[in-house]
């Protein structure tokens, strides 16, 4: 008789874990779409509009997190992934103008290269990658005080090398948050694909800096 419970309990979470995964990778996928659809219909604000649109997304992250047990996170998350969506469009079009639009695809297919792979690797191995989380937050909270120094700093070294880090570590956040969900560490599906969404952001802003610089025109 415990044996058939054990069984039915590792058989109820199973399809727990799917429902989460699937409803995640379509979450996230729509708001990709949405996000990347926002951001190129508002390529000409200016940086100061676009700076104001990320700050305005963080702040409806909280109210993301207040609304996601409940039907109203999924349009606070396309009102987020939207923001976040045109905060990065003056970016986009400084790339686009001063590049070229060959760099953006490369970045967009590196960043989808990247992030498949390495969630195809968890879903597959079924590896724990929890462990890795006290290093990430570390490695993040070190690029954040970098990067903010840098401001003043202006050093190009400085910010390719926070680029590199970038990757590494929004890679490292990609296993780290796909190994949460299939181990049921992350239930609510609203938060994981917000949590993929800011990995897959990063990436792909940090691919585009590097591709940029050693294409010799950024």
């Amino acid at each position: 008789m415990s044996n058939y419970n054990s069984g039915y309990a590792d058989s109820s979470m199973s399809v727990s874990v799917d429902k989460v995964l699937r409803n995640t990778y379509l979450l996230l996928s729509m708001t990709l779409l949405f996000s990347a659809f926002v951001s190129y219909m508002t390529m000409g604000i200016s940086p100061i509009a676009g700076l104001i649109c990320m700050l305005v997304a963080f702040g409806v992250l909280f109210l993301l997190k207040a609304t996601c047990e409940s039907a109203a996170g999924i349009p606070v998350m396309f009102l987020f992934t939207g923001l976040l969506g045109a905060g990065i469009a003056p970016t986009i079009n400084h790339y686009a103008v001063n590049v070229g639009p060959d760099v953006i695809y490369q970045a967009l297919g590196a960043t989808a290269f990247i992030f498949f792979t390495l969630s195809a690797y968890v879903l597959t191995t079924k590896k724990d990658f929890s462990f890795m989380g006290g290093f990430l937050f570390i490695g993040l909270l070190v690029m954040v005080v970098a990067g903010i120094a840098n401001i003043f700093f202006a050093i190009p070294a400085l910010s390719l090398a926070l680029s590199a880090a970038g990757v590494l570590i929004f890679s490292g956040y990609i296993l780290y948050d796909t190994s949460r969900i299939i181990h049921g560490g992350e239930t609510n599906y609203i938060m994981a694909a917000a949590g993929l969404y800011l990995n897959i952001l990063n990436l792909f802003l940090d691919l585009l800096h590097l591709l940029a610089a050693f294409s010799g025109d950024d």
